[in-house]
């Protein structure tokens, strides 16, 4: 009954934020009658007041949800955390900052000195990795709103294979490296601009992502989480320290008696199962496995290095520069103005010189050659860790939760009689 009234809760909550979606589209305005197209309108600075209220929420939940994980492990805490998240850092700020979209401010930073990163991008950027360095994916258990959105309409998940999650758990991680790529050269920010449920959040936005937004929320009655677990490029990073975290949720904290109850309580498949003694005799072949994966792998690096280094070229073509720089070689002097693209009208009216423009693009375009043999090794490298990976026999003797693919969401410990 309490499950039911917390999910009626929330469905009411997207009801609401789906009927404004549908009466801000609907009726289309009048353009032929008396109706007046409003001037363009330029958002107002937001005070710097309001950057220091989000960071000190931002902390103050960070900090309420790891104890409550850690300490009082309660399921129930979460789940109205992540509903004050989802509200507040979702549908309040329009899901604007955070630390998924920061890392591309920080990719920026690096390699543009003149880019004045924000205070409040550091900070989101840094404090999950650091709560997570110590305590496990904390923020990914309910103060993502991207997270909190996918995990309360969980209702059905189902277990997958273990071949789809490595097979689609690569995606993230070229998804990072394009997200870094772009970011780095200054193109674009591409993990804002195609955020699937950012539009939810600010009631507006192509249908397209709309579209992909609804899809990946269906999809997650039924597959836990999807964008978490096979897109999310800052999840990467969280996965990758929450490895190594000390103090880590645990299922029976260390008095598991191996009743098997929390075996199918995780709907992230993140529950080791134990590996049992007879695992133990096969060491030889695993080995030499390893071997042979950790000699292919620099084989790996080089050959996808250079096969996505020659698409460098359509890499660069979502660069504006680059994109106009090969308009203007294609014009024809001879051409009436009046036909010409927006853009090169635009270019031509400010006076810029042609040639500079030329010469800037080409410099992209070469930061994009080094920047996808560079992304290529990469991908290489992690295919390669991955086989390597799949041969490493570790012994488990009792149920843990896996530290890198656990969001620390507590749904296995009500399953545990150990308390």
């Amino acid at each position: 009954m309490k499950h039911k009234i917390k999910y009626f809760f929330l469905i009411l909550v997207l009801s609401v934020s789906t009927f404004d979606i549908i009466a801000q589209r609907f009726p289309a305005p009048e353009f032929e009658g008396d109706y007046k197209i409003p001037q363009t309108q330029i958002s107002k600075v937001q005070p710097v007041f309001f950057e220091y209220l989000d960071i000190a929420v931002f902390l103050a939940t960070l900090s309420v949800i790891t104890w409550v994980i850690i300490k009082k492990r309660s399921r129930k805490a979460v789940f109205w955390i992540s509903v004050f998240s989802l509200l507040y850092f979702g549908f309040y700020r329009n899901g604007c900052i955070c630390p998924v979209g920061s890392l591309q401010n920080v990719s920026m930073a690096l390699f543009h000195p003149e880019y004045t990163i924000p205070v409040t991008a550091i900070i989101f950027f840094i404090a999950p990795l650091g709560f997570t360095l110590f305590f496990g994916r904390t923020f990914c258990a309910g103060v993502c709103p991207l997270g909190a959105i996918q995990d309360i309409i969980a209702l059905r998940p189902v277990s997958l294979k273990p071949w789809i999650r490595y097979v689609f758990g690569l995606i993230p991680f070229i998804y990072l490296g394009l997200a870094v790529l772009y970011a780095a050269t200054g193109t674009d920010f591409i993990i804002c601009r195609y955020d699937p449920f950012v539009e939810f959040f600010r009631h507006s936005g192509s249908s397209l992502i709309f579209g992909i937004g609804g899809i990946l929320l269906v999809t997650g009655i039924f597959v836990a989480r999807p964008y978490c677990r096979f897109f999310c490029p800052y999840g990467v990073l969280l996965n990758l320290v929450s490895r190594v975290s000390r103090r880590h949720l645990s299922i029976a904290n260390g008095k598991c008696v191996n009743c098997r109850l929390c075996e199918s309580a995780c709907p992230f498949d993140a529950i080791d199962k134990p590996t049992g003694l007879e695992s133990k005799k096969d060491n030889r072949g695993l080995v030499k496995k390893m071997m042979i994966y950790g000699l292919i792998t620099p084989v790996l690096i080089l050959v996808t290095g250079w096969s996505v280094s020659r698409f460098h070229g359509e890499l660069a073509h979502v660069n504006f520069k680059v994109r106009l720089a090969e308009e203007m070689m294609t014009i024809d002097k001879n051409i009436n103005n009046a036909t010409l693209p927006d853009e090169i009208k635009a270019f031509q009216s400010s006076g810029s010189v042609v040639e500079n423009l030329y010469r800037e693009a080409a410099s992209i375009v070469y930061r994009f050659y080094v920047g996808s043999w560079i992304l290529g090794g990469f991908i290489g490298l992690v295919f390669g860790l991955t086989l390597a990976r799949l041969t490493i026999f570790r012994y488990r003797d009792e149920y843990l939760t896996n530290k890198g693919n656990c969001y620390s969401c507590v749904r296995c410990v009500p399953y545990c009689p150990i308390k």
